[in-house]
């Protein structure tokens, strides 16, 4: 089957800011007031679903850019939610002033959790979520809520375009036991052998976990 039977097209694009980067002199700038680039992919969809977070915490080798422009100003850093804010509020700006909601209805996905502490529940096994097989049993775990969650919410809040929410952070937290720990097919022996220091507790396993966010999905999609 293909998209002739269908008359479907199902297509993933990557960007993890939503907003543009650009190189200027060679360098990596996040620019934090321009999203037309990647706009161009997302123009003429019937359902568009977005989601962003993680990637602006990162620092080090995972650091996606160089440095962060607004307004024709560079900066090295700055508070990243402060920059969350400003990239969300680019898109938000963008889907207001191109999106018709009668043609074309928009999602946003929420922060999808990680189980790097077990200090966020009751009775670890280890030092993150290797070893963990059961899930959490209610919502009373230490966890703080993310920052990245607020400035979500905030910023879909003062939209004019009815974009809905698909909030999976909260069901997700309880899910300590669904990541691929060190049983992911790209471990060596060694890292496998090393479950503090290689086990990988951002992502899941699949099936899992986000099968149940795409069910959720459906829903909003189909009956909301």
């Amino acid at each position: 089957t293909g998209p002739q039977e269908y008359e479907l097209v199902v297509s993933f694009y990557r960007a993890p800011y939503l907003v543009d980067i650009d190189v200027v002199q060679g360098k990596r700038v996040l620019m934090l007031d321009d999203i037309a680039e990647n706009a161009q992919a997302w123009r003429g969809a019937d359902v568009l679903s977005f989601n962003s977070g993680h990637w602006w915490t990162h620092t080090g080798a995972l650091q996606g850019w160089d440095y962060m422009g607004e307004g024709g100003r560079y900066s090295e850093d700055m508070d990243r939610m402060v920059a969350f804010q400003r990239g969300m509020t680019t898109w938000a700006n963008w889907v207001d002033l191109n999106v018709d909601p009668a043609k074309t209805r928009v999602f946003f996905q929420s922060m999808s959790p990680t189980h790097y502490s077990s200090k966020e529940w009751p009775n670890p096994v280890s030092k993150n979520c290797y070893g963990e097989t059961v899930p959490l049993a209610g919502l009373n775990s230490t966890a703080q809520p993310m920052g990245q969650e607020q400035v979500t919410k905030t910023v879909l809040q003062g939209m004019k375009s009815p974009v809905r929410l698909l909030d999976i952070t909260a069901l997700s937290a309880l899910r300590k036991d669904a990541h691929p720990s060190v049983y992911s097919g790209d471990f060596s022996p060694a890292q496998r052998g090393n479950p503090a220091g290689s086990a990988d507790c951002s992502h899941w396993c699949l099936p899992g976990l986000p099968d149940t966010w795409n069910q959720l999905f459906y829903t909003l999609l189909f009956y909301q």
